[in-house]
């Protein structure tokens, strides 16, 4: 059986609906649910009532809720593409109704700024023993930068020593300030505290103070600033040889002007305060008030790249290799409505569904990525939007 039961109507939501919805062969039956079921109706009827079958209203953050949801849609896999405080709920609700999970970002409490992967790797014997499996970060960043590193180690090293993550947005939606991805969860993560891996610790810096000026392919020179981000904790983990693993992504002076602004009025705060006799969280109402991700699409020009810069050695030689994919925001927004950050997401999402419906990945336990053979996956990518380059290189980052 390959029904699935998406949760989620967003901009990622939306492409991994649409992509699967061409893939009868792997999703024979596609329902979707939301908090907003008038998002689900939208996506409906663009993917076509035939492919998604049914819709629902549903509060991810009940684990109940979600439970009764899975009872009555029956699928053999959830895709929780919701927001990352609703992982554990969902992953709860899958426990008690025995149904495979999967999702693109890791877990996060709604009142603390701070991702990490201890509460979902906390399930790991939960799934194992009821003979289920969860597959974690399944988008790019975390999810396919994480295969990337697994076929670099496989097919080009014997031990890998420096990793470098970079993601470069080099396209224009002609904005003043908006955010590729939901407003609240990208904000959370540009302004909290930088952190990377090095000679067997965790190295922490201000947020936004550590630059590098790199030169993407197909884009160009960007200003590319180290953050901090979760692929970086599960591959050390699996990794061990790693003497360093980075994660950079490209901002633009107005966007970081901005950003200092809104953080510099308390606007990115996500502590509540007293307006007009309620309770409001500042970055929720500064979400409210900024443009949907999804509706960013038409109009959006260049493109993106996303890779890893992979140093360690090979038949006791040390070399360099990069492997990355340019994704058009033009050219996603012809095949699905949709800008490249929602389609690199969401079609990584999509394939890794797919290889857990036939078994090419599946396991029981929680798993990352990295974990699995990558060959498969990099195949899916080449073949269903998401073509890959790799070059061999001079590493452009100082020891």
């Amino acid at each position: 059986m390959s029904r699935v039961l998406i949760i989620g109507a967003g901009g990622v939501a939306g492409v991994v609906v649409k992509k699967c919805a061409m893939l009868p062969e792997y999703f024979s039956e596609i329902h979707l649910a939301s908090r907003t079921v008038s998002k689900c109706e939208k996506l409906q009827q663009e993917a076509g009532k035939d492919r998604v079958v049914g819709v629902y209203k549903v509060d991810a953050d009940n684990a109940d809720e979600v439970a009764k949801l899975i009872r009555e849609v029956k699928p053999a896999l959830v895709i929780n593409v919701a927001l990352p405080y609703q992982d554990l709920p969902i992953m709860d609700a899958c426990l008690e109704t025995n149904v495979h999970y999967l999702d693109t970002a890791n877990y996060e409490p709604k009142d603390e700024a701070k991702f990490e992967y201890s509460w979902q790797w906390a399930y790991q014997d939960k799934f194992k023993e009821k003979g289920l499996m969860a597959l974690l970060g399944a988008g790019f960043d975390p999810g396919v930068t994480n295969v990337f590193t697994a076929y670099a180690a496989k097919h080009y090293f014997d031990e890998i020593h420096y990793l470098d993550i970079v993601d470069c947005n080099g396209g224009d939606h002609g904005q003043a300030f908006a955010t590729n991805f939901n407003p609240e969860i990208n904000i959370r993560e540009i302004t909290q505290r930088g952190k990377y891996w090095e000679n067997g610790q965790w190295i922490e810096t201000d947020p936004i103070s550590v630059r590098e000026d790199l030169d993407y392919p197909n884009v160009g020179v960007r200003p590319s600033y180290l953050l901090f981000h979760e692929e970086l904790e599960s591959l050390v983990k699996h990794f061990p040889t790693l003497k360093r693993a980075r994660f950079w992504m490209t901002f633009g002076d107005q966007y970081l002007t901005h950003l200092r602004v809104l953080e510099n009025v308390g606007m990115t705060s996500i502590q509540p305060i007293e307006f007009n006799g309620q309770k409001i969280v500042p970055l929720e109402f500064l979400k409210a008030v900024l443009p949907a991700p999804e509706s960013l699409a038409e109009g959006y020009t260049g493109m993106t790249c996303i890779g890893t810069y992979v140093t360690g050695i090979k038949d006791g030689q040390e070399k360099t290799i990069f492997i990355y994919n340019n994704c058009d925001h033009a050219v996603c927004n012809d095949e699905v409505g949709a800008q490249a950050v929602s389609y690199t997401t969401g079609v990584p999402a999509m394939i890794a569904a797919s290889m857990m419906l036939q078994n090419h990945w599946m396991k029981p336990g929680v798993w990352n990525m990295e974990q699995f053979d990558p060959d498969e996956f990099m195949e899916r990518l080449n073949k269903y939007g998401l073509p890959w380059q790799v070059v061999e290189c001079e590493s452009p980052f100082k020891r």
